[in-house]
């Protein structure tokens, strides 16, 4: 990934308080860039967590519900929010007080700087 695209996403990180880590994945849930602590994250850091948030968007579609964008989980002491960028996944993890209306309003620039790199992960 891009040096821009790194920063953009190390800004984010310093930007959103409580946010302790942004995981890109393509859709399979291989990772391609992390930025931040994910140590102590145990289940998420494995890609059948990221690989579920394709599924979960594929049913929603067969419901008639249209396309699903976001996908909020909250869980005892951090919360996760899932951007649909496809082939693309963002995920955000943070504490129990991260400001997750903060993040959601950060999607059309997120969706700018991933551009390239959809490019890229399309292309391979």
């Amino acid at each position: 990934m891009t040096d821009d695209v790194k920063r953009f996403f190390h800004n984010i990180r310093k930007r959103v308080s409580g946010l302790n880590c942004i995981i890109i994945t393509d859709r399979d849930g291989v990772p391609l860039m992390k930025v931040g602590d994910d140590k102590s994250l145990g289940m998420i850091m494995k890609p059948s967590f990221h690989t579920t948030f394709t599924m979960a968007t594929e049913q929603s579609n067969k419901l008639g519900l249209g396309r699903n964008r976001n996908i909020i989980s909250i869980y005892t002491g951090y919360q996760v929010v899932q951007m649909n960028k496809l082939p693309l996944l963002v995920t955000f993890i943070g504490t129990e007080s991260c400001n997750i209306g903060h993040i959601l309003a950060l999607d059309q620039q997120i969706e700018l700087v991933l551009d390239e790199v959809k490019v890229a992960v399309t292309e391979t």
